[in-house]
């Protein structure tokens, strides 16, 4: 947990919210990005914002994600 703390900390107010924008789109709408084939991951790239995550959701729902915000 602390890399990922580390990481977040180092985000500038532009790339969390850039970040936060494509979070909220997913939390939403779980289904929005595509499988990634072979695995239960699913792979959701917001051009605009320059965002790519990748994410997994549980079978109660529960979204966990890996977060790549481009500079």
């Amino acid at each position: 947990m602390e890399p990922a703390l580390t990481q977040l900390a180092k985000l500038t107010a532009n790339e969390t919210h850039r970040l936060d924008r494509a979070i909220v789109a997913i939390s939403v709408n779980p289904a929005l990005g595509t499988e990634v084939p072979g695995t239960l991951l699913r792979d959701y790239v917001d051009e605009i914002d320059g965002v790519r995550v990748i994410y997994y959701v549980t079978a109660l729902g529960s979204i966990t994600i890996v977060a790549y915000v481009e500079a």
